[in-house]
């Protein structure tokens, strides 16, 4: 076997070890929590008092996208479903269907504080 296949052999030798090597605990030990940006907020985002860093934290929104949304919520004077934000530019079916759990839609935030 020549020495480039020896080591892709290998390679793939470990890649098989490593996922069994990681599953193995000791028993009654729990597994560790896994961590994911995509896991769901404790709390979900209200729409209409979200911050752009806020928004930007939902999975699948950027900036930009997160931006277009407090545009939408500007002129539209605010959510009254969530499901209005299939009218923001760029967020469709699929996209709204992943953040539906994730957001909420609350009173609208005024200048005074006050909800209209």
């Amino acid at each position: 076997m020549s020495r480039p296949h020896r080591l892709a052999a290998l390679m793939f030798a470990v890649l098989l070890l490593v996922p069994a090597a990681s599953l193995a605990q000791a028993p009654g030990q729990a597994a560790p929590p896994a961590a994911s940006k995509t896991a769901p907020a404790a709390t979900p985002v209200n729409l209409n008092t979200a911050t752009v860093e806020q928004l930007d934290g939902l999975p699948g929104i950027g900036r930009a996208m997160a931006t277009r949304i407090i545009e939408y919520r500007q002129k539209a004077g605010g959510f009254k479903k969530v499901e209005e934000l299939m009218n923001v530019r760029g967020i469709g079916e699929k996209n709204f269907l992943k953040l539906k759990p994730l957001v909420t839609v609350g009173p609208v935030k005024t200048g005074s504080g006050a909800p209209k």
